[in-house]
């Protein structure tokens, strides 16, 4: 990069960082954090101890259980907590997937789903599993009846992203729930980005297997939810003890759990309040960038998430993007975090038909409910002449 560009744009470091890849992660609520505080220091023992120390860490387990399930609408015991998002789509998978072997060996997905669900099905293939990757349209929406077309006798799972991690678009998971119920197909969704945006029933949703991530509503990091209805059997994938009915071994993480099911309550019960003004900034924010010459708004235009707003830029280079934006103070992404550093298109993008010159210079900008309208504006603002820079030094 040139040293001129690094000089005069090293000023606006100064400035506060406007902070705008939530869809990355979130700060910890300070709620959160003082609810997880006495777990971290007097309360520290361990669950599966007999003594009273033991027993109250038990008995706090069990709360937050009550209260994930109560948020979900399901029964306690049909919630498991685990170590991450990525967590708990392998264990919806490969422990649905080893545990139905005797009847097929047939999973469904989509083509844009998140690499804990893709790469875990490229696992099992290994195994003498088969994979049905269904497409998308422009909009990266899910045909529902694809999904009834491509179940056979030999189908043991379908996993369908509840919300896309890189454009927002939001599939219609309780039609293909419903469809699949028929079929008498397990259901699973990664529920990752919709956790915090977007409200969660599974009976609604005619889900048998749901996953969530707290570090993506500003809970603590490390730290996930599993879903599985009651009579769907899977087979653990760490091995030890007994924990989580025998769902996943290991010593529980009282303050991470404590702190999952803070965040999740108050993700929820905030959603009237938060989503609308989020939305409305989204809104802004998608209106003053399509200002920019050769711009597109990436995913459905209506059914996105709240907070999310993604755009491609033809002939630039979306990392060029980024480090640019940072240098100005403002954090974004060109799509999923997971896939920071690899200079390949958008898995994504491809699938919705979008070509090289145009997937190459994907932004996502995901809002949250720090953000203000200055912020937004300053976005607006400053963005233009980001791509412009970037196309003329041709980045």
């Amino acid at each position: 990069m040139p040293e001129h560009v690094l000089q005069s744009e090293a000023p606006e470091r100064a400035q506060r960082l406007i902070y705008m890849d939530h869809a990355a992660t979130t700060a910890l609520d300070p709620r959160v954090l003082e609810s997880m505080m006495p777990h971290l220091t007097e309360q520290y023992g361990n669950a599966s101890s007999i003594y009273a120390l033991g027993r109250q860490a038990m008995q706090t387990i069990s709360h937050a259980r009550e209260e994930v399930a109560a948020l979900l609408n399901c029964q306690p015991a049909e919630i498991a907590f685990v170590g991450c998002g990525s967590e708990s789509d392998n264990l919806a998978i490969k422990g649905m997937a080893f545990a139905s072997q005797k009847k097929g060996n047939r999973l469904i997905t989509s083509s844009i789903e998140h690499h804990a669900v893709l790469h875990t099905c490229n696992y099992l293939e290994r195994f003498g599993f088969e994979t049905t990757y269904l497409p998308v349209d422009e909009n990266a929406l899910i045909d529902p009846d694809a999904v009834g077309r491509a179940i056979t006798d030999k189908t043991v799972l379908v996993s369908i992203m509840f919300a896309n991690n890189e454009v927002g678009t939001i599939e219609p998971i309780a039609e293909i729930g419903k469809i699949c119920r028929a079929r008498k197909v397990p259901f699973h969704v990664d529920a990752v980005q919709a956790g915090g945006a977007l409200p969660i029933d599974v009976v609604a949703l005619n889900v048998d297997l749901l996953s969530l991530s707290a570090h993506k509503f500003y809970g603590p990091k490390g730290m996930g939810i599993l879903y599985v209805k009651q009579g769907k059997r899977i087979l653990p994938q760490l091995q030890g003890g007994s924990q989580e009915r025998g769902r996943r071994a290991g010593t529980e993480n009282v303050a991470g759990i404590v702190g999952t099911a803070e965040a999740f309550r108050l993700a929820q019960e905030e959603l009237e309040t938060v989503t609308p003004r989020i939305r409305k900034l989204r809104d802004r924010l998608i209106e003053g960038i399509l200002t920019i010459p050769r711009s597109r708004l990436t995913g459905h235009p209506v059914q996105r998430l709240p907070n999310n707003a993604s755009f491609c830029f033809e002939g630039v280079e979306g990392e060029s993007i980024l480090i640019h934006l940072d240098m100005l103070g403002i954090a974004a992404s060109t799509g999923s975090a997971c896939t920071s550093g690899s200079i390949d298109p958008s898995h994504v993008l491809e699938a919705m038909g979008y070509p090289s010159e145009w997937s190459h210079g994907s932004l996502r900008l995901t809002l949250g409910k720090e953000n203000t309208e200055e912020e937004v504006e300053r976005v607006i603002t400053l963005l233009p002449g980001v791509v412009e820079k970037v196309r003329t030094l041709g980045l």
